[in-house]
């Protein structure tokens, strides 16, 4: 009876997490975001606005150094960001820990694309565009036209952004 109990409750926590994933990686509703009024400070402390990288496909990472997945993600990026820079894409790291930490991090394994250092704004900021259990890695993608058009909580393949985003390559 108590083994039972046991395989009924792991199969609905199962079943309760595949919903839940589901539902917060479901395509998002289109979300304007004004990129002007965003502004976090880069890897030297220098506040860079979001809008220096408008009109550019945009995939925004929120992550972190002590998250396995985000690390997992980040060789994706890189090769990302190389492969299809002249497609008018760029990658934007927001990390949601301290400077330092993350310049290490970002210097020893060569990330080429922008890191920002968001801490509790970035939280906040991928709250607001719809995070609304603050788990890392969160990713982003906006469009030329800063529109949200994808949300992915958890781990993000580079099949799954390439789904995205090629299919909008003939549209602009």
């Amino acid at each position: 009876m108590k083994q039972t109990f046991v395989i009924v409750f792991v199969a609905l926590l199962a079943l309760t997490s595949g919903l839940a994933i589901h539902i917060f990686n479901k395509p998002a509703e289109i979300q304007t975001i004004s990129l002007a009024d965003i502004t976090l400070p880069d890897l030297k402390g220098q506040q860079q606005p979001l809008s220096n990288w408008q009109d550019k496909f945009l995939i925004i990472n929120f992550w972190a150094t002590w998250c396995p997945p985000c690390l997992k993600e980040i060789p994706d990026f890189i090769t990302m960001q190389n492969d299809y820079a002249d497609q008018n894409i760029q990658f934007i790291g927001i990390a949601l820990e301290e400077q330092q930490t993350v310049a290490e991090y970002a210097a020893a394994v060569s990330i080429n694309y922008p890191i920002l250092i968001g801490e509790y704004a970035g939280a906040q900021l991928a709250r607001s565009w719809g995070n609304t259990i603050n788990a890392v890695p969160f990713t982003v993608i906006l469009n030329q036209h800063g529109q949200i058009i994808h949300r992915q909580m958890g781990e993000i393949t580079q099949a799954q952004i390439l789904d995205v985003i090629e299919p909008l390559f003939n549209k602009n």
